[in-house]
């Protein structure tokens, strides 16, 4: 039996796009999406990204779920040291209130931003060592069993909102084994640690109220084309935007200019960023995605369509629906 596929989500602003622009075909998407048969699509908190319209993680959730009916959706993730427990539990005890049985919370420790910004968003830089007791304080909150004397979520008490945690080292993995929470490996663009995290989250989880036995989801880049000529082109141009994202520093590369830096040694840790990714016609991409889900000891696949462009990353999310077996071709 093939293994879930959910989508990730990273509300791209394209070239020439606005923000509404991004969030309309967000919700196109999801609406697509939810036909084809996917489980679930995640949206991540990123912040002061030009390219990213996700900051607001469970604003764009709760827009997206008033087009949708049953597809799940959550955050892949709030970076919780960015916010209080209460709150979070709050936001998302209200999209479960108003949305049953269909909101995700997955959580990550990192700043989504840069050192300027997280100073304009008033982060303790020490926020991130008590991200384990920020967890198990929220989770309290929406399982009705507050840590906190006298302070309960309203709504949020009693939801119950799934809890994920997402990581890309070993630290969310202990911490999920620990919590006995479902662990989403960030694999789509931090590779390195993949293997050795999900042996060790594997090996010491230990049950809880929420989950019986462990649950992993991987993440992996994909490009599904007509033709496997046509994806690799895709995924050429997805490289060379990336080139000019992580290194551009507000300046514009040209295709030549961004292949040189592809070919120099900067350029080969980006292209190590994308070690798992799953590129070529449906059937090859179908292929692919089973290796990985074997060597990722995967329950769940959450797929990241880099084409670079709207028709064809909605093309590419319907083409792998369709020969997995999600949706009648």
């Amino acid at each position: 039996m093939a293994l879930p596929l959910s989508i990730l989500d990273l509300a791209h602003i394209g070239e020439g796009e606005t923000a509404a622009d991004s969030l309309a075909a967000s919700v196109t998407m999801a609406r697509r999406a939810e036909e084809w048969g996917y489980r679930r699509i995640w949206y991540a908190e990123h912040h002061n990204m030009p390219t990213i319209a996700s900051s607001a993680t469970s604003v764009l959730i709760a827009h997206v779920a008033a087009h949708t009916r049953t597809i799940r959706l959550g955050a892949g993730g709030v970076m919780l040291p960015n916010h209080a427990p209460l709150t979070i539990a709050e936001q998302y005890g209200t999209l479960a209130t108003l949305h049953p049985g269909r909101i995700d919370l997955g959580l990550g420790r990192a700043p989504g931003s840069d050192q300027q910004t997280m100073r304009a968003m008033r982060r303790n830089p020490a926020a991130a060592d008590e991200f384990p007791q920020d967890v198990l304080e929220l989770q309290g909150y929406l399982t009705g069993e507050s840590r906190i004397p006298g302070v309960e979520a309203t709504p949020g008490k009693g939801t119950d909102v799934p809890l994920y945690i997402l990581g890309s080292s070993l630290f969310g993995a202990q911490l999920a084994a620990m919590l006995g929470l479902p662990y989403a490996f960030a694999s789509h663009f931090a590779p390195a640690a993949l293997e050795e995290a999900v042996e060790l989250y594997r090996r010491d989880f230990r049950p809880s109220a929420q989950l019986a036995e462990p649950y992993v989801i991987a993440g992996v880049n994909v490009i599904a084309a007509d033709t496997a000529e046509e994806a690799q082109a895709q995924f050429l141009s997805a490289k060379r935007k990336r080139v000019g994202l992580l290194l551009g520093r507000g300046r514009t590369f040209t295709p030549e200019e961004a292949d040189l830096v592809l070919d120099s040694p900067a350029g080969q840790q980006i292209l190590q960023m994308t070690r798992y990714s799953a590129v070529g016609t449906p059937q090859e991409v179908a292929g692919e995605l089973d290796r990985f889900a074997e060597h990722a000891r995967a329950d769940e696949l959450i797929v990241v369509s880099a084409a670079p462009e709207r028709a064809a990353w909605l093309r590419s999310l319907e083409l792998i629906a369709q020969v997995r077996g999600l949706v009648a071709a």
